[in-house]
């Protein structure tokens, strides 16, 4: 050990889990139980702003074998936790993107839509008689680019959305027989799915789902006085009732996937743990996922930020109870904390918040190509179109930007390869620029993802085989589409 060495506090940060350190390497989200040997080191480190030689001696000598204590300060220097010059920047520069992995297509089939919910965020929703529908020329032409940037996957993903998208069944129904037939050609499968408010399901129709695999996800903010608050009728008229019902045929029905429910959380709307109890455990979803509506253009449903801090509350709670099923073996559906879970258990590293722009685009009713499903009908300028393809130009330098954290508070933060800036459309929302960092949770979200990993722990402790049994099969399920319509 020759000169100086000094902490680089911005690549990891501890966590204690039931007197156990845990130490959580920001650079590639990767947890390891500290031994005592490597506690006192860090300590060391914690206590002086330089540590020399002479500092490890006086410490260690009689304490810890010298080259045991050499080994654990060359290993921290190789996860660079320590270093001995000028530390590395957080990140790594852009990388110049010149593939894109196209796996998803989001088909907005119809900017209509029954239903007048007030928190809506599409700005270019219509009601159900002035919805502009999508051409089966454009939904075919778009599946046709999906398959040729997708030409190394043997999977693709086609979302619908809209609107309500089962408002425009005539063009589901062709794109399904379409996009079989053409998978089948070319050697691949394609998986399909919907997010819908379910108001317009029948049993027929939920046979054709299951018979086609359709994946498909419940837009339902809980009980019957939660749900009728904002999601009603376009005459104003709550949905609750006929929503509980065609869920529960839904439920009953639809054999080959498994259906989950979309909660939007907005002002209140903040009882996260009996909203879950109820559309899990009373309408039978398989898990719930919820949604806080923080930038959304009509401020009055924005959640302030003592409801946001009752929202992450109510998170942790059902964060414990998700623990509590995992140690006996089972899984309580709340779909936040698992994702979470599933982050932890692959090491997940984002230099993108999401997939959006580069694992999946958007396609509008012209056939312009969006950002996501988020942005079709905004003043975002859209990346080409499915006639000439895929701008690459323009969203790889979109993409390189996104990347480029120097100048921003993320650089930095603790947990900026799981976040990594929030999502765009909500940076879009309450700044109008999809590159502003949404910082006004992001000790909240600081503190959902330590909270992650003491749950992590716990349950890796307890009972490790429970990511072999239910993330792994999610993880297979779900590949290249879990966050899609996140």
């Amino acid at each position: 050990m020759s000169g100086g060495l000094r902490l680089a506090p911005h690549n990891s940060h501890e966590v204690s889990v039931d007197g156990r350190r845990i130490l959580f390497h920001v650079p590639t989200t990767s947890l390891f139980e500290l031994d005592e040997l490597a506690a006192d080191v860090l300590d060391l480190f914690k206590e002086r702003p330089e540590v020399a030689e002479t500092d490890v001696r006086r410490r260690f000598d009689g304490r810890h074998p010298p080259e045991r204590v050499v080994e654990t300060l060359e290993e921290l220097l190789d996860l660079e936790i320590i270093h001995n010059g000028q530390p590395r920047p957080a990140d790594r520069p852009p990388v110049a993107i010149a593939n894109y992995p196209i796996s998803t297509l989001v088909l907005n089939v119809n900017t209509g839509c029954n239903l007048s919910c007030t928190y809506c965020y599409k700005e270019d929703l219509a009601t159900p008689d002035r919805g502009q529908r999508m051409a089966f020329e454009t939904a075919a032409r778009s599946f046709e680019l999906l398959l040729a940037e997708a030409k190394e996957r043997a999977r693709v993903n086609l979302v619908f959305f809209g609107g309500e998208p089962l408002s425009n069944m005539p063009l589901i129904r062709a794109m399904i027989d379409y996009a079989e037939g053409r998978a089948a050609e070319v050697g691949k499968t394609v998986d399909f799915s919907l997010t819908t408010n379910a108001t317009l399901l029948t049993e027929d129709l939920v046979d054709y789902f299951s018979a086609h695999r359709v994946g498909i996800t419940v837009s339902m903010d809980g009980p019957k006085a939660l749900h009728d608050r904002n999601r009603k009728t376009v005459g104003g008229k709550g949905t609750y009732d006929v929503v509980a019902r065609k869920a529960r045929m839904l439920l009953a029905r639809h054999r080959t996937r498994p259906v989950g429910a979309r909660v939007t959380l907005t002002r209140g709307t903040t009882d996260v743990v009996t909203i879950h109890r109820h559309l899990r455990d009373e309408i039978g979803f398989f898990e719930v996922g919820f949604a806080p509506v923080t930038a959304g253009d009509i401020s009055a449903f924005n959640l302030g930020e003592d409801e946001l801090a009752d929202v992450f509350r109510g998170m942790k709670a059902l964060g414990l109870e998700y623990r509590d099923q995992a140690l006996r073996g089972g899984n309580n559906g709340f779909a936040n904390m698992h994702q979470l879970m599933t982050d932890l258990a692959d090491g997940t590293r984002k230099s993108l918040p999401c997939g959006a722009g580069l694992g999946m685009l958007a396609v509008d009713k012209d056939g312009g190509l969006n950002l996501c499903h988020r942005f079709t009908g905004s003043k975002l300028p859209t990346f080409g179109d499915v006639e000439a393809g895929i701008d690459k130009a323009r969203l790889g330098a979109f993409l390189e930007e996104a990347q480029d954290r120097s100048a921003r508070p993320c650089a930095t933060c603790r947990i900026r390869n799981l976040c990594s800036g929030g999502c765009y459309h909500e940076r879009y929302a309450r700044y109008g620029d999809p590159m502003h960092p949404v910082a006004h949770y992001c000790e909240l979200m600081r503190d959902w993802v330590d909270f992650g990993i003491e749950v992590y722990a716990q349950i890796r402790a307890g009972n490790p085989g429970f990511f072999e049994r239910h993330v792994a099969p999610r993880r297979a399920r779900d590949e290249g589409m879990r966050r899609a319509m996140a």
